[in-house]
C-alpha cells in the first residue's frame, strides 16, 4: 500500500529483478516522513515480507539531497498534539522500524545526502547501510525538545554501542558519511562519483545469495534472550536446519564443483 500520490509526500514501491525497492518521496522537505508515510512504509515492508520472489528490500529516498530527514515536523501541531495522537504517531514509527528489523529478507538502506532523526532510526533498522561520502547524519532530538522512544534508542545502541549513541544524542552534532562508516552507523561508504555503481554491486551480491541461508543468519543475529520480539533459539535452529534440507544447499555444492555461479530458488 502506498500513500496517496496527491499527499504532500508518499511511499513509492516497485519490484525490480527480485528487489523490493521502497522509496521515500517528499523532496520539498528533504524526504521528511508524515504520519501517513510512516504507516505506509510499515505496510509496504510487511507486504513484501511474505513474497518468496523478493530477495532483498532496498530502502532509499527520492533524489540526491536526502535519504530521510526525519519526521515532518510541520504536521506535529495537527498530528502529534495530544497523548492519543502522540501514541498513534509512535506506533506508526515503531511499526515501520520493526517491520524492517523483522523482515525475513535482507533489508538495505541506500543513503544519499541528509539522514537525520527518524531517518537514522530507519537506517539502523536495516541490516545493511550504504552511504555516499557527502551524506550528512544527525540525531537532532535534543535541539527540538523531542523524546526518542526506548525501542528507538535501544536499536541505536545495539548498532553503535552506548558511548557512540550517547555522543550522537547528547551533542546533536552533524557528521559525514566517512565518520558514519568509521563508527559503524554505515556498513560501507563510497565516493559520490562511484556511489550508484558500488551500492548496486553490493545489493546484487546480497540478493544473489541463498535466501534460506540469509534468513537463518538474520534470525541468529536477532536472537537476544529476553528481548521482546526476538526469535527463540528453536526458531534459529529450525532455520539453520532448513538450509541443509533445501534444494539450494544441493545447488550450492553442485555449482561449486562445476565452477559456476549458483542459481538459488529459495527452497
Amino acid at each position: 500500500m502506498t500513500t496517496p500520490k496527491n499527499a504532500p509526500g508518499h511511499i513509492d514501491v516497485r519490484r525490480v529483478d527480485g528487489l523490493l525497492v521502497i522509496e521515500v518521496v517528499n523532496t520539498r522537505r528533504y524526504n521528511a516522513m508524515s504520519l501517513s508515510m510512516w504507516e505506509s512504509l510499515g505496510q509496504a515492508v510487511q507486504s513484501g515480507d511474505s513474497d518468496s520472489d523478493v530477495r532483498a528490500v532496498v530502502l532509499q529516498g527520492r533524489g540526491d539531497r536526502a535519504f530521510v530527514s526525519g519526521a515532518d515536523i510541520s504536521e506535529f501541531g495537527e498530528q502529534r498534539n495530544d497523548p492519543e495522537q502522540v501514541a498513534r504517531y509512535e506506533r506508526a514509527v515503531a511499526s515501520a522500524q520493526n517491520a524492517l528489523i523483522a523482515c525475513r529478507h535482507p533489508t538495505i538502506a541506500v543513503i544519499r545526502g541528509v539522514c537525520m532523526g527518524g531517518g537514522m532510526g530507519l537506517a539502523v533498522s536495516c541490516d545493511l547501510r550504504y552511504c555516499n561520502a557527502s551524506a550528512r547524519f544527525r540525531m537532532p532530538a535534543a535541539r527540538l525538545g523531542l523524546g526518542y522512544t526506548l525501542v528507538g534508542v535501544a536499536r541505536m545502541r545495539e548498532v553503535l554501542g552506548a558511548a557512540r549513541c550517547s555522543d550522537l544524542f547528547m551533542t546533536a552534532r552533524t557528521f559525514d558519511g566517512l565518520e558514519a562508516a568509521r563508527i559503524g552507523l554505515a556498513t560501507e561508504v563510497f565516493d559520490d562519483t562511484d556511489f550508484d555503481r558500488s551500492a548496486i554491486e553490493r545489493i546484487n551480491a546480497v540478493s544473489g545469495n541463498a535466501p534460506l541461508s540469509l534468513r537463518a543468519a538474520k534470525l541468529a543475529l536477532r536472537h537476544l534472550p529476553g528481548l521482546a520480539g526476538a526469535p527463540s533459539a528453536d526458531e534459529v535452529n529450525a532455520a539453520v536446519q532448513a538450509c541443509f534440507d533445501s534444494q539450494d544447499y544441493q545447488e550450492g555444492q553442485t555449482a561449486f564443483r562445476e565452477k559456476r555461479l549458483p542459481r538459488f530458488a529459495g527452497r
